[in-house]
Parts: structure tokens; sequence; C-alpha cells
């Protein structure tokens, strides 16, 4: 049996000219990398509360950064398994 993965996660919070970003680094001790991106608008013309707008861009990163680990993990199962029949998207 492989030996487990430690996965360590980093969490980045800036807000600049009107946009609060979130940064999401997820790195496995296998040199495995994944980022998220989650951005949201303040001010006038987006959300008014700084709180409410870091769990938001935070919410949004930690959704990008799933997507790409589930298209990793099917890029994975493509490449190391072989299922018979026609494919089916």
């Amino acid at each position: 049996m492989r030996q487990p993965c430690q996965w360590k996660m980093d969490i980045g919070l800036d807000e600049i000219g009107g946009v609060t970003r979130a940064e999401v680094r997820l790195g496995g001790t296998d040199g495995t990398r994944f980022t998220g991106i989650g951005l949201v608008e303040t001010g006038p013309r987006g959300v008014y509360r700084p709180d409410i707008a870091a769990e938001l861009a935070l919410a949004r990163a930690l959704s990008d950064l799933t997507e790409e680990l589930l298209e990793a993990a099917a890029s994975d199962i493509d490449t190391q398994f072989t299922f018979p029949g026609p494919r089916v998207h």
C-alpha cells in the first residue's frame, strides 16, 4: 500500500482597489500543488462589509480549489484505468 500523503493548506486574504481577494494554496508532501482564487468586489458596487466580503472571497476560493481537485482526480482516473466500451460524457 502506498504511504499516505500529508497536505498543507495556506490561506491569504487581501483587499486592493475595491476587490477582496482570497487565495487558497494546497500542497502535498509528494510535490502536488493546487491553488484556488476567489474575488469579491467591495464598496458602493459590491459588498459593503469587509468581514462578509472576506468570507465570500474565501468560499469562492475554496470552490475554485474543489474544481481543480476534481479535475485532477478525473484526469488521474482517465490515465490510470482503462474502461471497456464507448466513452460517455
